[in-house]
């Protein structure tokens, strides 16, 4: 069997191997954020708004900070993530941190046979579609999930950012979707220094991809925005603007590094 074929169960183990490593890194800032602090950036809360008692459905949450963060506001949440073990801790966390929270382990395209409910807002964000091969399945995902006047918003890394290698010092890989990533890493984006490898498979996705598998799948596009700058210092080479904002040193404000997107049903 091809390695991408069985990319559920690789990627799957790979966060798996990640997590311990995440829940003790400065990235994630689990004290700060047991002591009250939101994972959220200024970027999506602008797009999410008031989302007081509104039922939110967040796909790919990895270990909850995000989801419990949007409790925190008043929202009704649901969280969903591949990894099992991710799962286990933002189960935990909800505890602790006294959210009421559910939180389901599964791969997003098998949620239909796990979930039948409808949202208010679907959320994503940053490095989620990296790991799924199919837009299309992704976006009927997202078209079935919302309500009628209900909105997607979406923030994401820039597909740019994904064709430089790990230095950024040349372009390595293709700007459209040409199949299959198939690499192996030494530590992980939030602790460069962990003791860790994993194997893992992924794909890039275009803007264009992107934003036509929402319009097949019976999505409008309200708002399409790019950024120069990353919030999270993921990346190396970075040099930090002002707090949560990083740029690649050498290219300064010259690429795009996140957009965000706000689509709803049509009408």
């Amino acid at each position: 069997m091809k390695l991408e074929e069985n990319y559920i169960e690789i990627n799957k183990q790979s966060w798996n191997n990640k997590i311990s490593s995440h829940l003790q890194s400065d990235f994630y800032d689990l004290p700060g954020f047991l002591a009250g602090n939101s994972s959220l950036n200024p970027i999506e809360l602008q797009l999410l708004g008031d989302v007081r008692g509104k039922s939110i459905l967040h796909l790919q949450c990895h270990f909850g900070q995000d989801t419990l963060s949007l409790g925190r506001m008043g929202a009704q949440v649901t969280g969903v993530d591949l990894s099992d073990k991710a799962i286990e801790q933002a189960r935990l966390l909800a505890e602790k941190t006294q959210v009421d929270a559910t939180f389901i382990c599964c791969d997003i395209y098998d949620l239909p046979h796990q979930l039948n409910q409808q949202f208010d807002l679907v959320f994503t964000s940053y490095g989620t579609i990296g790991w799924l091969p199919d837009l299309d399945r992704w976006a009927k995902l997202i078209s079935r999930f919302l309500k009628p006047n209900g909105r997607f918003v979406f923030v994401e890394f820039h597909p740019v950012v994904w064709m430089f290698d790990d230095q950024f010092e040349k372009v390595a890989y293709n700007y459209f979707n040409d199949g299959a990533i198939v690499e192996t890493e030494t530590g992980t984006y939030a602790d460069r220094e962990a003791k860790i490898s994993q194997e893992f498979v992924c794909w890039n996705h275009s803007l264009s991809e992107v934003v036509n598998s929402l319009i097949q799948n019976k999505l409008e596009i309200n708002s399409l925005d790019e950024f120069d700058y990353s919030p999270y210092n993921c990346f190396n080479n970075t040099v930090e603007l002002a707090p949560k904002k990083f740029r690649i040193k050498h290219f300064g404000n010259k690429i795009p590094m996140v957009y965000s997107l706000v689509a709803s049903p049509k009408p």
